[in-house]
């Protein structure tokens, strides 16, 4: 796996890289995962080749967002909004978590913090409790550091980091 880099980071960001790239490593069938602002900001993400033995799938079938990982963190600020909106219309309080179940693979959404969420794109044969249990750890760790002045370091690191790939 290619890590991204963490050199000059905090310890806090160094520390949210450190559990993404767990929560990739070390849960089966997970393609790709993006840490999302509240305002639909990509904070952090892991790279979608990097688990290369999750996307191999049959020849014709799809492989899951057709681009950048900036695809899948507009996915899940669009179905955060979306069940934040359902939530208040019904009245039942705030949203936990999301999955949709698609015949080719899944998708998890969970709140974070203050509108945060955590996306998780996995594949069709993925354990879906244990992919569900890792997405709760990662939550409950970040959750209480994923400060407004941690979202901008790592928004400040992605946008640094992209402008850097582009050179």
């Amino acid at each position: 796996m290619t890590a991204p880099s963490t050199f000059g980071l905090s310890s806090e960001a160094r520390n949210l890289h450190w559990l993404l790239t767990n929560l990739v490593e070390e849960v089966p069938g997970i393609l790709s995962v993006a840490v999302v602002s509240s305002d639909g900001l990509l904070l952090l993400s892991s790279d979608p080749g990097r688990s290369e033995a999750a996307r191999q799938v049959p020849e014709g079938r799809p492989t899951g967002p057709r681009g950048s990982s900036a695809d899948l963190a507009t996915v899940v600020s669009g179905i955060g909004s979306l069940t934040v909106g359902a939530a208040r219309l019904m009245d039942f309080g705030g949203v936990k978590h999301t999955m949709v179940a698609m015949e080719e693979g899944s998708l998890f959404v969970m709140s974070i913090s203050d509108g945060s969420l955590l996306g998780v794109h996995g594949s069709a044969d993925c354990d879906m409790s244990v992919v569900a249990y890792h997405m709760a750890l990662f939550v409950g760790r970040a959750g209480h550091v994923l400060t407004p002045e941690l979202r901008n370091e790592l928004r400040r690191s992605l946008e640094s980091e992209t402008a850097g790939s582009a050179r």
